[in-house]
């Protein structure tokens, strides 16, 4: 679907993207990569072992760990943990922290690299849960949800609009001038959690880690001041930019946390088109969709994509929506 703010709204392929953007046109990319984040394992306190799964959300140092486990409010600071994937070797933790938000922090009987290997040889996808409940992970998904220019370890989600893109969409995009660069956002399990609150300046958005290079930086700075588009494929591009952009329009160099909840009202400094898949009510890339393109007309398309048989969901049709 593509929104315009004169034209309105119209219907039309991903692999017609070349064809709806503009030579010199700069695509900002998140490469971010989805890891096996999901363990599962067993609480070991005197002489019980109770089943339990971790699943990791922020690397906080080379051994720790924030994590949200099932059953969370059972475990205890200092409860030992095991995690394995049959009969390979195991991963053991120790829960070093409990936050008032449920989540726990777990320190890990190895680091750095060490840690890395461990996690990817027993870990799982993080696939969303209307998928996981329906059917366990196969071999298939450590590549289906991962985008194809993933590069950076770190998300335990995927950033879905990137799903997208295909070498050969890419090349369409080369072949018509459409430019592209590449920034990092590993995106966490908070950014999906529904409002639940009145008052928005009461909604608390989980931190999550990002980069935005200087040679990005410079490259976007370049487009715009030669007076081409900025397009962010996916919310998390788009809110890593906005982080990373001044009040001058600016793109600097960014490198560290960023939990920017951005609500109609906001006056965007960065994109000037966004993609994105189609987001759920009461959830907060919804009202970022809604800040971008405007509530009436984020409304309208919304009743359009749910007439006209849009999917919504990670693995969903997408939108073009271009600034209100």
């Amino acid at each position: 679907m593509v929104v315009r703010p004169a034209a309105g709204i119209a219907d039309a392929r991903v692999h017609d993207l070349p064809s709806l953007l503009r030579a010199g046109d700069m695509l900002v990319f998140n490469d971010t990569r989805v890891i096996p984040a999901r363990l599962f394992g067993v609480r070991e306190r005197d002489d019980a072992r109770v089943a339990m799964q971790a699943t990791l959300l922020k690397r906080l140092s080379p051994d720790r760990w924030t994590v949200l486990a099932k059953p969370g409010r059972r475990l205890r600071v200092g409860d030992r943990l095991t995690f394995s994937a049959g009969d390979g070797e195991a991963l053991a933790a120790t829960v070093a922290a409990k936050h008032a938000d449920g989540a726990l922090d777990f320190d890990f009987d190895r680091a750095g690299p060490a840690l890395d290997d461990a996690i990817r040889e027993i870990g799982r996808m993080p696939l969303p849960p209307y998928i996981a409940a329906q059917r366990a992970e196969d071999d298939r998904d450590r590549a289906d949800y991962q985008t194809i220019y993933a590069r950076e370890d770190g998300s335990v989600a995927a950033p879905t609009a990137g799903l997208h893109f295909t070498p050969e969409l890419l090349a369409g995009l080369d072949a018509a001038g459409v430019r592209r660069t590449f920034i990092t956002l590993h995106v966490g399990a908070g950014t999906f959690l529904p409002v639940k609150v009145e008052d928005l300046a009461e909604h608390r958005m989980h931190a999550e880690t990002g980069e935005v290079s200087a040679a990005a930086a410079d490259q976007i700075n370049a487009a715009r001041a030669a007076g081409r588009r900025i397009v962010c494929v996916g919310t998390t591009s788009l809110r890593l930019l906005e982080s990373a952009t001044g009040e001058d329009r600016v793109v600097r160099p960014f490198a560290g946390d960023t939990d920017i909840f951005i609500t109609p009202g906001y006056r965007f400094r960065a994109a000037d088109a966004l993609m994105t898949n189609f987001h759920l009510p009461k959830s907060t890339l919804l009202m970022l969709v809604s800040a971008f393109a405007g509530v009436e007309r984020t409304r309208a398309a919304y009743a359009h994509a749910v007439n006209d048989g849009y999917r919504f969901y990670s693995y969903g049709d997408a939108g073009l929506w271009f600034a209100a």
